[in-house]
């Protein structure tokens, strides 16, 4: 299974990087986790008809603001756009005239499947369970290719991270704050929680994404964060625009 990092910033595109999108290269599907402005880049990657699956963790801009590109795409196998209660109403809320081209009217069709928390099939097995946010959002625990990969973003240190992370191959999480830092009554991640949140896990491999703009411009700033992170779990690597991992 090929990782490839689309967008990587939180909040807003920067020389950094895009907003965040990843996209998991695997032997039967493509899996795309968040569509920010990182999934413009997709159709560079994605050339034949493997299924493409599109997990939604929240509704947050940065997070659903590349949907908007959709028309530039032309997937003949469609889009399987997966999220929590309300994605469809949601999503219909934005894109549509005059802001953007509404789903019904791209070259090929979109489908939306919500889900509640637990074990679903897709027909690959995942799980999704609440993560801690100012506004509900989902993690994910995705199982193929043999592999077990996690998707925690947006969130504050809570129970699910460790459990959704339980023995993974390979825990994406957010790491919008700086070393040490929190930002009470808006939750995210610093460094150090996400380390704890590996370690508790028993993950593999800890990387980080969805790195706050301001905090983190630039490739050294995000260096900062892979080495404060690695004194509590040592296999941890932060993600760059364009960055590929094999796992």
């Amino acid at each position: 299974m090929k990782v490839r990092f689309l967008g990587t910033n939180g909040w807003f595109d920067t020389k950094a990087g895009n907003t965040v999108c990843t996209l998991l290269e695997t032997k039967h599907a493509h899996i795309v986790l968040d569509a920010g402005n990182g999934i413009h880049k997709l159709d560079k990657y994605i050339t034949d008809s493997r299924p493409i699956y599109l997990f939604i963790s929240h509704f947050h801009l940065d997070h659903i603001a590349g949907l908007h590109v959709l028309s530039k795409f032309n997937f003949s196998q469609g889009i399987n756009i997966i999220g929590q209660a309300g994605t469809k109403a949601a999503l219909a809320d934005i894109f549509k005239a005059p802001y953007s081209v509404p789903f019904s009217q791209l070259p090929y069709e979109v489908r939306i499947l919500e889900v509640g928390a637990g074990i679903h099939s897709v027909p690959f097995p995942f799980t999704a369970l609440p993560l801690l946010h100012i506004h509900p959002t989902f993690g994910y625990r995705l199982e193929l290719d043999n592999r077990k990969l996690a998707y925690c973003c947006d969130t504050g240190p809570c129970r699910n991270l460790a459990e959704l992370g339980r023995d993974a191959d390979m825990l994406i999480t957010e790491c919008a704050l700086r070393a040490g830092e929190k930002l009470p009554g808006w939750p995210h991640l610093n460094p150090q929680d996400a380390a704890k949140a590996a370690l508790a896990a028993d993950a593999k491999r800890l990387v980080l994404t969805h790195l706050d703009p301001v905090k983190y411009p630039d490739a050294a700033s995000r260096l900062g964060a892979q080495t404060a992170a690695r004194e509590i779990f040592r296999n941890t690597q932060v993600a760059q625009d364009d960055g590929v991992i094999e796992i």
